[in-house]
């Protein structure tokens, strides 16, 4: 955040331009368009960062205004503003224009300053798939470059300010991993007596097999997978270094010229109940830009905004995909944390941040913890926004989706990976296509936004198949019950169970010699199909089903190459859909009516001379008022029943019980539960959890 803030300003803006016609770099046409606008960039820049902060919202006005920003090669892409933000306010057309305003600097960067920048990663390319730790070393023994030296003034000026003893670097992705190196190769060489960790998600996937000892010129001790206990040890070897080899737990070092790794502590992870909340007060939350990369809802969550982060769970409770990292403890793992527990710590950083965003980073969010939480939230009167990764599992029923919502959950994200069953199956995604129009169905009539991962590329898959999943994500966009989803090609990892057993799906893996990174794994595929010659069609087509148009062109318009004709039928998803039913209702679930309490009134009604007395029930939601009338025995009954079947009630009443006090008063209660009075209130939110 330091880097790029410092970078994105007048002062930085000015040193990029003199460097880069110092070294005279300037050869496109569309860097000399932005050098020829430098003065603008100057003048604009530090109104954007602040627009972009959050600190100067009125300024999105001039923004949009079209000629107040300097516009390069980026905003050629804006062939119609409206078709894409139709459904976006002008915050979010501002912050559009704004994030391409940057991106267009970031070109000019990239090509005149340095070739590795990015926004959120750096020199990626060193990091990725690194068999060995050649390329990255030797990239180490060259001179700093311009982003390199403004990230070690930074460094420089934190080492003085803090004078630490030990310091760690979380590593999450490739493109973090060269200025982790660069950074330790500094404090190396002027702080030799500071201890260095590096721990995260990249050496928990990719340094698990390292063996090149020239690692350890820059790290002292590398931890793998959760970072508690690890860490802790290591405080207590830097602070009291013994004299004998530590205890220490899943840890790397290098003894005499050869990596060990060290694992010999008896002490156990601490349980993620002990773990506390975690502390946001040293970030720089006030600073953080807010970015619009394209003009879809889900991707915006992504980067718009800022979320404190939790984890329902650790691990993954299904544990079962094959092409997952399912051998390793992150996902293998499974402890869930109590509701309770969980709504305390989101209490606790909302006071802490003042942000009331949250952003479950699982794995798969368990439903029943879901579930337990929403009810939670609910229960104390938290205002929150939420959402999560899950799997399209039959447990999210309709009702269920209802009580995520009335919660504060805005979006879900999950896996649809390939559209067909055979795939589905042999991916042990436990789901099937039916399955995940249902539940994707039922999201979005709840008001929840769906984002779908899908694959493609995955072993043993056919042309056909391909083709086939494309025309079921039409459908299921055309539909409106998928809003935002991305095509992944199928990468093959180490410690998945394809990885491990390529035989048994039809690949053949090209192994290497392993001393630094890994975890891809380049392979042949046994069919002999080509998968890359899909990338443009598929991710063009989603592009337009996602702005809802061009559902009626044909797949084939997609593709420069003969593809089969699709084999799903016109109205397969529709016919999902529709084949939903779920008269099953378990007799210890749990029922909930989210509304408030009626007004109950009586009236007389006569057919055919006869009289009986109807009890109406009004009810007034957030959005509008409704009534129902029933049989006045049976509207007093219910009448007094639906305060004990609130949220805040002490104790929660099962589907059972109702029926059975119902029943000793009257008959069949089935018939009056399917009656058109209680289907009303089931849209209003009665609901059997």
């Amino acid at each position: 955040m330091e880097v790029i803030l410092s970078l994105f300003s007048k002062d930085g803006l000015t040193k990029i331009f003199d460097f880069s016609t110092e070294n005279q770099k300037i050869t496109s046409e569309n860097a000399k368009r932005i050098f020829a606008l430098k003065a603008d960039y100057i003048q604009s820049i530090d109104q954007v960062i602040l627009f972009l902060q959050g600190k100067n919202q009125t300024f999105a006005r001039q923004v949009c205004s079209g000629n107040y920003l300097p516009k390069a090669s980026r905003f050629n892409q804006l062939d119609d503003m409206e078709w894409a933000f139709g459904n976006m306010g002008l915050q979010d057309k501002a912050k559009h224009f704004a994030t391409l305003y940057l991106e267009d600097l970031s070109d000019y960067i990239i090509e005149c300053v340095d070739a590795n920048f990015g926004f959120s990663r750096y020199a990626e390319r060193l990091g990725r798939s690194a068999n060995d730790f050649n390329e990255l070393h030797q990239s180490l023994q060259q001179a700093a470059t311009y982003i390199d030296k403004i990230t070690l003034d930074i460094l420089a000026k934190k080492l003085k300010e803090i004078n630490p003893k030990f310091i760690c670097f979380s590593v999450p992705f490739p493109g973090n991993l060269y200025s982790a190196f660069r950074c330790a190769q500094f404090i190396k060489k002027y702080y030799p007596e500071v201890k260095i960790a590096m721990g995260g998600g990249f050496p928990n996937t990719e340094l698990r097999s390292i063996k090149d000892p020239r690692v350890f010129d820059f790290f002292d001790f590398i931890t793998l997978d959760d970072g508690e206990l690890p860490i802790e040890l290591l405080i207590n070897e830097v602070i009291n270094p013994s004299s004998n080899p530590p205890l220490l737990k899943r840890t790397f070092t290098k003894e005499n010229n050869q990596v060990v790794y060290n694992n010999f502590s008896l002490k156990s992870d601490y349980k993620q109940q002990d773990l506390g909340t975690p502390d946001y007060s040293d970030l720089l939350l006030d600073t953080y830009i807010s970015v619009i990369e394209m003009a879809n809802p889900m991707h915006s969550l992504w980067s718009d905004g800022r979320w404190n982060k939790l984890t329902m769970a650790h691990g993954c409770y299904w544990g079962k995909c094959t092409f997952c990292d399912i051998s390793l403890d992150y996902i293998k793992l499974y402890e869930p944390i109590a509701a309770s527990l969980l709504v305390d710590r989101m209490e606790q950083m909302i006071a802490q941040t003042g942000e009331n965003g949250f952003h479950f980073v699982d794995e798969a969010a368990p439903p029943a913890l879901m579930r337990a939480v929403a009810i939670e939230i609910i229960k104390r009167k938290l205002s929150v926004s939420w959402w999560t990764n899950i799997r399209f599992e039959k447990s999210f029923t309709k009702d269920l989706c209802l009580l995520l919502k009335a919660s504060g959950c805005i979006a879900v994200s999950g896996g649809l990976e390939v559209a067909s069953d055979r795939l589905l199956a042999l991916i042990q995604k436990g789901v099937t296509v039916e399955q995940v129009a249902q539940v994707t169905h039922h999201f979005t009539e709840s008001g929840i936004m769906v984002h779908a991962y899908l694959m493609y590329g995955y072993p043993t898959q056919t042309i056909q198949e391909t083709v086939d999943s494309l025309e079921m994500v039409r459908q299921l966009f055309e539909l409106g019950i998928i809003q935002s989803g991305f095509w992944h090609q199928f990468a093959l990892t180490a410690h998945s169970p394809v990885g491990l057993n390529p035989d048994e799906y039809g690949i053949i893996p090209n192994q290497k010699d392993i001393t630094f990174a890994h975890n891809d794994i380049e392979f042949e595929d046994k069919t002999g199909i080509n998968h890359d010659q899909f990338s443009f069609g598929l991710k063009k087509s989603l592009f337009n089903y996602m702005h809802g148009i061009c559902f009626e062109f044909p797949l084939q318009d997609w593709f420069d190459f003969k593809i089969p004709r699709t084999m799903v039928s016109k109205d397969y998803i529709q016919t999902c859909i529709q084949n939903y039913t779920n008269f099953n209702i378990k007799p210890t679930a749990k029922v909930i009516w989210l509304g408030g309490k009626p007004q109950l009134s009586y009236y007389t009604k006569s057919k055919k001379g006869n009289s009986w007395e109807m009890a109406q029930l009004r009810f007034h939601d957030k959005t509008e008022s409704f009534e129902i009338a029933l049989d006045k025995d049976k509207g007093d009954w219910l009448f007094s029943n639906l305060a004990k079947l609130q949220i805040q009630a002490e104790e929660p009443i099962t589907f059972a019980q109702l029926k059975g006090d119902f029943e000793n008063s009257f008959e069949d209660f089935e018939l009056f539960w399917f009656s058109k009075p209680v289907n009303t209130l089931k849209d209003y939110g009665l609901l059997v959890l």
